[in-house]
């Protein structure tokens, strides 16, 4: 075995053996545990910079590691924006949610009450919230090459014929959401870029969360690697935006936790936004699929989170046992969501009932699995 790696189990074994002694973590514990686990993380999956950020009954703490570029050197901060990927999804999802709430939209409606370009196709028999929920019937998880632009989504969409009943199955899909979010925007009577930056994110107090970065913020700007360790950033394609297209500092991010851990402090619209997207439509296994989110019973295993954030999770699909009715926030859940660009990883988890929240953001696409069981071992270092 090779000493790095070696070093990582070790330093696991005797995070395991800390933990298990029932010890309540003080913040400088916590940091140990944090360093224990992150460190030889960093060094096994070659993750240049990588930050953490955790909230507890509404206190916060960040923990920065690395660069923000191999080249400047310069160090990653709580403020350093990292690339969101699919975790955009939340986001789409809590828009969706106001416009639910405001009025605008309706999740049962079908797919072509909202955009008139889709009437005759498969969408006049495919709601809203199948859409939301990757249950419309097959949509694949990209676009094919040819219909990855702005000129040629909705031509995909006209002529695309579904493989299963809609609602029968869950395939994760990155034109379902993206989709979900355009209805959304017609719904609005806005482009959906405008949508997001000048109302959702402003209400929810993200000033450092963007979609297209600003130049005066481009310095902040982490720089991504690919899995060769060659720099790469998230490039144009069709729904970018409203699928994988936010970037965030890991303190704008933690506040939308805190946020989605407490929707009382917010205008009453966002409250029953965020209620919406953590509402439980059907499962799969242990997981309750929400809008964007993604939940479990807590406590939940490391394993068992694990299998809910696999590649064959999101790659195959699953049949859908839905919840009649739908089944409203519980407290007892952890909420969870992935999100991952050629050059950059995040993942995000909470815990409503115990005010606990992690954000982990790195310029690395490095596997799911690793982001999921180190967020399990902070959450669980807090819950003690």
């Amino acid at each position: 075995m090779p000493q790095h790696a070696l070093s990582g189990v070790l330093n696991f074994t005797a995070l395991a053996l800390f933990l298990g002694a029932g010890q309540c973590l003080a913040a400088n514990d916590l940091h140990a545990v944090v360093d224990a686990s992150v460190k030889p993380l960093m060094q096994q999956q070659a993750i240049p910079g990588l930050v953490i950020g955790v909230v507890q009954n509404g206190k916060t703490q960040y923990f920065s590691y690395g660069v923000t570029d191999q080249d400047t050197r310069q160090p990653a901060s709580e403020n350093t924006l990292f690339e969101l990927g699919s975790v955009s999804k939340t986001f789409t999802s809590t828009l969706a949610g106001y416009a639910v709430a405001t009025g605008k939209l309706n999740l049962s409606a079908p797919a072509s009450q909202y955009l008139p370009a889709l009437q005759g196709s498969a969408f006049e028999h495919i709601s809203v919230l199948q859409l939301g929920t990757y249950s419309a019937g097959g949509l694949p998880l990209q676009f094919p090459e040819e219909a990855d632009n702005t000129q040629r989504m909705i031509g995909y969409f006209q002529h695309w014929k579904p493989t299963f009943a809609p609602a029968s199955q869950r395939l994760y899909s990155n034109p379902s959401l993206g989709l979900f979010g355009y209805l959304t925007a017609q719904s609005l009577k806005q482009p959906f870029d405008q949508a997001m930056e000048k109302t959702l994110l402003p209400k929810l107090g993200l000033l450092h969360t963007f979609i297209t970065v600003p130049k005066s913020q481009m310095g902040l700007y982490a720089q991504g690697y690919g899995k060769d360790g060659k720099p790469v950033r998230v490039s144009p394609g069709a729904m970018d935006s409203e699928a994988y297209g936010l970037k965030s500092s890991a303190s704008d991010l933690l506040q939308y936790v805190q946020a989605n851990l407490d929707p009382a402090r917010l205008e009453q619209p966002l409250q029953q936004a965020i209620t919406l997207t953590h509402t439980g439509y059907y499962t799969v296994g242990d997981m309750t699929q929400g809008l964007g989110w993604e939940m479990y019973p807590y406590p939940i295993a490391r394993d068992a989170l694990v299998a809910g954030n696999s590649t064959q999770m999101a790659m195959e699909p699953h049949p859908a046992n839905w919840l009649t009715p739908a089944q409203p926030p519980r407290g007892d859940t952890l909420v969870n969501k992935t999100g991952s660009t050629r050059g950059f990883g995040a993942y995000v988890a909470y815990v409503p009932s115990k005010g606990l929240g992690v954000v982990i953001l790195a310029n690395k696409n490095y596997p799911n699995g690793e982001r999921v069981k180190l967020a399990h071992i902070i959450l669980g270092a807090m819950d003690k």
